[in-house]
C-alpha cells in the first residue's frame, strides 16, 4: 500500500498522460477533461486499501477493518455522484463530451474481453481487502499478500525483469524512508506541543466554541479543511487528529453502532475527516492535486481550465460529506454487518 500522496500523484499523472490527450483529440471540453482526471485521482486516498485509514486507525485506537468498511459507502457514493454528473452533463451539453468519430455500440465480445483482462487485478484487490475484512491478516500482512500477488501476476504476464524489480525495491525504500522521516518529525512536534500545553489549549478552544455537538464537529472539519491546503495528511493525522479524540468523545453524539462497533462516533468522525481531506486536495488555490495535474497535462489546458473544471466535483464531494454527516449509518452500518 503506497502513501496516498504518492498514489494520488501517480493516478493523476497516469490519467493526464493517457486520458487527457485522447479526450482533447475527441474535442472534449478542457474543463470537463481536467476536472474528471483531477477528481478521480483523489478517490484513492479514501477507497480501501488506504494507508491513510491505517494510520488514522492507529492514532485513534480504532479497528482498521471498521474504517476500511466504513469508507466503502462514502467512496462509492462520491464516485457515483461523479458518474451521474458526467452522464447528465454529456446529455444536456453534448459539445462538452461529444461522441468520438467512428464510435460503435459496445458488443459482447469486447465486453467479455475487458472482463477477462481485469479479472486478475480484481482478484488481487479482493485478496488484499478480503484477508483484512475476514480477520485473516493485519494490514501490514495484507500488503505482503498484495506484493506477492503483484509479483506472481508480473511473472504470469512475463513482465518481471531484474531492472523492474530493482526499480520497485528502490521506490519502496524511498517511500518508506519519506514516511518514517515525516513520522519522526511529526512525533517530535506533537511531544513538544503536549509538553508546552498546546494540546490542552487547542482542546479548550474547540470545546469552548459553544456550537453544540454537531456544530463542534463542523468546526473541526472546517479546521481540517483549511489545514489540508498547506499540510499533508500525515501531519494532520499525527498532530491534529489525536487531539480531537477526547473532544469528540465528550460531545456525547449518539451514533448507531448496532452493538458491534466499539466506538461508532469515532469511526463516523474519522470517515468525515478523510472525506474532508480528500476535498481539500482539490480546492484552489493550494490544492495539491491541481498542481500535480498542471505539471503533466497538455499545453492547451491552462490552470484556469483546471480551476473551473474541479468546481462541480468539489461541490459533489461536499454533497457526499453532507450525506455522511446527516446519515452516519453510511459509515457504520457496513462494519456492523461485516463483523
Amino acid at each position: 500500500m503506497l502513501d496516498p500522496s504518492v498514489r494520488r500523484q501517480r493516478s493523476i499523472t497516469v490519467g493526464a498522460v493517457l486520458s487527457l490527450p485522447s479526450m482533447m483529440q475527441q474535442r472534449y471540453a478542457p474543463t470537463l477533461a481536467a476536472g474528471v482526471v483531477a477528481a478521480s485521482g483523489t478517490l484513492g486516498i479514501l477507497i480501501p486499501p488506504s494507508i491513510m485509514l491505517v494510520i488514522m486507525a492507529d492514532q485513534m485506537a480504532l479497528s482498521v477493518g471498521d474504517l476500511f468498511m466504513g469508507a466503502v459507502f462514502p467512496g462509492v457514493i462520491i464516485g457515483a455522484l461523479y458518474l451521474i454528473y458526467i452522464f447528465v452533463l454529456a446529455l444536456v451539453k453534448r459539445e462538452a463530451a461529444p461522441v468520438p468519430d467512428g464510435a460503435t455500440a459496445p458488443y459482447w465480445r469486447a465486453v467479455k474481453g475487458v472482463l477477462i483482462a481485469v479479472l486478475p487485478t480484481l482478484g488481487l484487490i479482493l485478496a488484499v481487502l478480503g484477508s483484512i475484512f475476514m480477520g485473516i491478516t493485519t494490514p501490514t500482512e495484507a500488503s505482503g499478500v498484495g506484493a506477492l500477488g503483484a509479483t506472481l501476476l508480473a511473472l504470469g504476464y512475463r513482465k518481471l525483469t531484474f531492472a523492474k524489480l530493482k526499480a520497485v525495491l528502490v521506490s519502496t525504500f524511498n517511500t518508506t524512508a519519506c514516511i518514517f522521516a515525516i513520522f519522526l518529525g511529526a512525533t517530535v512536534f506533537s511531544y513538544v506541543l503536549r509538553e508546552l500545553g498546546g494540546d490542552e489549549l487547542i482542546e479548550s478552544v474547540v470545546a469552548g466554541t459553544g456550537f453544540g455537538p454537531n456544530g463542534t464537529v463542523i468546526f473541526i472539519l472546517f479546521i481540517v479543511f483549511l489545514l489540508g491546503f498547506v499540510l499533508g495528511w500525515i501531519e494532520i493525522t499525527l498532530i491534529v487528529l489525536p487531539l480531537m479524540r477526547p473532544i469528540v468523545n465528550s460531545l456525547g453524539i449518539d451514533i448507531p453502532g448496532y452493538g458491534v462497533i466499539d466506538e461508532p462516533s469515532l469511526v463516523w468522525f474519522v470517515i468525515l475527516v478523510a472525506v474532508t481531506l480528500q476535498t481539500s486536495f482539490l480546492t484552489p488555490p493550494v490544492g495539491f492535486a491541481l498542481f500535480y495535474l498542471k505539471g503533466v497535462c497538455p499545453p492547451e489546458i491552462g490552470l484556469m481550465h483546471i480551476y473551473r473544471g474541479i468546481v462541480p466535483f468539489v461541490l459533489l464531494q461536499l454533497a457526499g460529506l453532507a450525506l455522511v454527516f446527516f446519515w452516519p449509518a453510511l459509515a457504520t452500518w457496513l462494519p456492523s454487518v461485516a463483523y
